[in-house]
């Protein structure tokens, strides 16, 4: 599943459906065009977990269907200086609830600027709303 508000993807899919399980792709900061927001992890955190969401949201799911969330990252200390924000920003698009998560750091990501890259598992009942190749 490849909602067209994300970049079209390469060699994967930005979401994957086998039943009720939604497996969804790491997804970086990139906007609609293919870039990487600027700014810094606030920012990147906005655009990353969003690409999350329109990525669930093609599966027929919501931020409430999500069991798991993976954040590899960068720097993890600039990301715990921005706990708060970042806490904001995810109950802004998400609501109060937390599923499973883990953070991990890395040395680097898939396309160099990134800082963050966000993937996810859910669990969503009935049909996938969009489901194209494109």
């Amino acid at each position: 599943m490849n909602p067209p508000s994300l970049p079209r993807p390469s060699g994967f899919s930005h979401a994957s459906r086998a039943g009720e399980l939604v497996f969804l792709a790491g997804q970086t900061a990139l906007d609609a065009s293919g870039r990487i927001v600027l700014g810094g992890i606030v920012e990147q955190f906005r655009q990353a977990f969003g690409n999350v969401i329109a990525a669930l949201e093609s599966a027929g799911g919501s931020p409430s269907d999500l069991t798991s969330v993976t954040i590899y990252l960068v720097d993890i200390p600039d990301y715990q200086r921005h706990g708060t924000e970042i806490g904001d920003i995810w109950r802004e698009l998400a609501g109060p609830n937390y599923p499973a998560m883990a953070g991990i750091g890395v040395t680097a990501l898939w396309q160099p600027e990134a800082l963050i890259e966000i993937q996810g598992v859910a669990m969503v009942s009935g049909d996938a709303v969009v489901a194209s190749p494109e």
